[in-house]
């Protein structure tokens, strides 16, 4: 067992935004959150992150509440890739990922040879040694997104957290990414926007809709032409590909 949820509610400014979620994220394997806008899927990602606090029910890590393990405890663990990361500080991006060490050095304690591997590896698989000594203030949002997927690996988690880390990306880094997600020895649970490449990389996948769990599965089980319909409100046929064997979303003209 690893990262998951139990009849989980969450609200803010009155409004019930995630509503009785239980969900369960399977050891080592790519789970996906889908969903319209507002949907509640970041904030159900921060609920697992630990970064919020449940208004009812339980997130639980490895069985136990994550309401009650140390902070610093879950945070070499988890990590989590926000959206929308910025910081007027003048860092390079080599300093941004180097921040992904910090739940795992004591305080006052120097730089490690454990700590350089890391760095080195994360920005080795997003592709940005050659970028490490740019000012953030330079970097383009493609860049500054590969950075926090950097700064996320450096952490080195067990359970990787990633809210839509496609954004802002070109097509060749987004399939980049989301196959070196696939291929990391962890538990990851990852929002995206595009159905097709949640079905090509992800495991499973989990529909939210006005903050509830609408279905739960496998790729095939849960995109369907009429559940795509109910949920995004488009007309769409679903196929799967000669390529790669998962269910392919063709979208219908209105």
């Amino acid at each position: 067992m690893t990262l998951a949820t139990e009849r989980v509610r969450w609200s803010a400014g009155g409004r019930l935004i995630v509503d009785g979620v239980t969900l369960e994220a399977t050891p080592g394997r790519t789970l996906g959150l889908l969903g319209p806008n507002g949907s509640g899927k970041s904030s159900l990602l921060h609920l697992l992150a630990g970064l919020r606090r449940v208004r009812s029910g339980v997130v639980t890590l490895d069985g136990g509440d994550l309401a009650v393990i140390p902070r610093r405890d879950v945070a070499r663990r988890v990590a989590l890739m926000a959206q929308g990361a910025d910081t007027d500080t003048p860092l390079t991006l080599e300093e941004v990922v180097r921040l992904g060490r910090t739940p795992h050095r004591a305080a006052l304690a120097g730089w490690t040879e454990a700590d350089e591997q890391a760095v080195e590896q994360a920005l080795r698989e997003t592709d940005l040694l050659a970028l490490r000594a740019r000012r953030w203030q330079t970097l383009s949002g493609g860049e500054r997104q590969r950075a926090q997927i950097a700064r996320a690996l450096a952490q080195d988690p067990r359970e990787l957290i990633l809210d839509e880390p496609t954004n802002h990306l070109d097509i060749r880094h987004q399939l980049e990414i989301l196959a070196l997600v696939r291929r990391l020895p962890v538990t990851a649970v990852v929002a995206l926007h595009d159905l097709n490449l949640a079905a090509m990389f992800c495991d499973r996948l989990a529909l939210m809709q006005n903050g509830r769990l609408a279905a739960a599965g496998t790729p095939e089980a849960v995109l369907t032409e009429a559940r795509i319909e109910a949920v995004f409100g488009v007309r769409a046929r679903v196929a799967l590909s000669a390529d790669h064997g998962r269910p392919q979303v063709h979208y219908l003209p209105g």
